[in-house]
């Protein structure tokens, strides 16, 4: 916990859905909250997520704490706050198509269950049953309870609109502007001029890394995803989410490398509410929005494989979207050092969705000098021995 400095003043960076997050806490607190973003609100990350609010791939360790505490607020502001009808509860079913994944996967169920995650395993003559869509050749499914989704730009549309803030767009930030005494940020200047404050929360993904000075510790993670026509029957004959085993081996491989592994494939199969299916994804070092052919057709013949009856669909929209990645896989979240009225919270890369209105909530309440309740140490700005957080 870290204590106020006094103030009601607090300008947030960045319009994502951890922005809106924070600025919806912190008006509910009694602070007067101006909303910056450099285009619109959810125009980057946050308007291309696929929207999985899970803890299924997680390993143990914060993220995985943290995304347990992200889902049991979004059951509570969709039962009592402003998502009412947002976040749809689901399971998550993780699947082994060999005897490699399949020894991977039951290792990571009994991290889960560990965790007190709900599980039920399917093998054998269990799984045409359970999953009758599926290919034969999948050996092992996992289904994780208490999981869930939300559409990302809706979240942020219904935080900010529930917070009562203007969103003031079309206003980058292009640099802090220290006070006197350099312990602190006197205002962040824009196109239209300087903006003071007491307090100032740098939430702009990949924009964090330009005002912070952190281009080396932060990077962009580019992922494709396609979209395909609606199949109400193939879709409702998934229960939830399908992940291949091989999102967690890809994510692996790139904590292994340190952040830089080149492009990686890891499918997920995602039932929409609409009868469509999402299919992901990549994860490339890369900044771009840009499609590529051959990314589409790795994903769509994976996709194929896994679940055969897609082959009959046709792919209505291929897409992109860029999130702020870290070289250790932990987001960026607490006080930057050296500063007393400065706070980061960037760096989630595809964990934004689930842990966008609990980071907000940890970010209002570090403000105003109330227990966060999540242990930020893991997290901390300053963790990294090449930085330059405020250049």
């Amino acid at each position: 916990m870290g204590a106020s400095i006094g103030g009601k003043t607090v300008v947030v960076v960045g319009a994502g859905i951890v922005g809106a997050a924070t600025a919806y806490f912190l008006s509910r607190s009694g602070f007067a909250v101006r909303l910056l973003d450099a285009n619109a609100p959810a125009s980057a990350a946050s308007g291309a997520a696929d929207g999985a609010v899970s803890v299924a791939s997680k390993r143990p360790g914060p993220m995985m704490t943290a995304a347990l505490a992200g889902i049991a607020l979004y059951r509570r502001l969709e039962r009592d706050g402003p998502l009412g009808g947002l976040f749809h509860e689901r399971p998550t079913i993780m699947v082994a198509e060999d005897e490699h994944e399949a020894e991977t996967l039951r290792g990571h169920a009994e991290a889960l269950a560990g965790a007190g995650k709900q599980l039920r395993h399917f093998e054998g003559t269990a799984l045409p049953s359970y999953l009758p869509s599926v290919s034969a050749h999948v050996r092992l499914a996992v289904e994780v309870g208490e999981e869930g989704h939300a559409i990302g730009y809706e979240v942020v549309r219904r935080l900010i609109a529930a917070s009562g803030v203007a969103v003031e767009r079309t206003t980058p930030v292009l640099e802090l502007v220290k006070s006197s005494s350099a312990r602190s940020i006197a205002a962040v200047a824009t196109p239209r001029g300087p903006i003071e404050a007491d307090h100032f929360v740098i939430a702009a993904g990949g924009g964090s890394a330009e005002l912070l000075g952190l281009s080396g510790t932060v990077r962009p993670r580019k992922g494709q995803l396609v979209v395909t026509e609606r199949a109400p029957a193939l879709n409702a004959s998934l229960p939830g989410s399908l992940m291949s085993c091989r999102y967690l081996l890809s994510k692996d491989a790139i904590l292994a490398a340190g952040g830089a592994a080149g492009r990686r494939f890891g499918l997920v199969i995602d039932p929409l509410r609409t009868g469509q299916f999402l299919i992901g994804g990549t994860r490339e070092e890369s900044g771009d929005t840009s499609n590529d052919l051959a990314a589409v057709r790795i994903m769509l013949a994976s996709a194929v494989r896994l679940l055969p009856g897609i082959a009959r669909l046709r792919a209505l929209r291929a897409f992109a979207g860029v999130r702020s990645a870290t070289s250790d896989g932990l987001p960026l979240v607490g006080r930057v050092p050296g500063y007393d009225n400065l706070i980061v919270a960037t760096g989630f890369e595809g964990d934004g969705i689930c842990l966008g209105p609990l980071m907000g909530r940890t970010v209002s309440r570090l403000i105003a000098g109330e227990d966060c309740e999540l242990d930020l140490a893991p997290f901390a700005p300053g963790r990294f021995e090449r930085r330059s957080l405020v250049a």
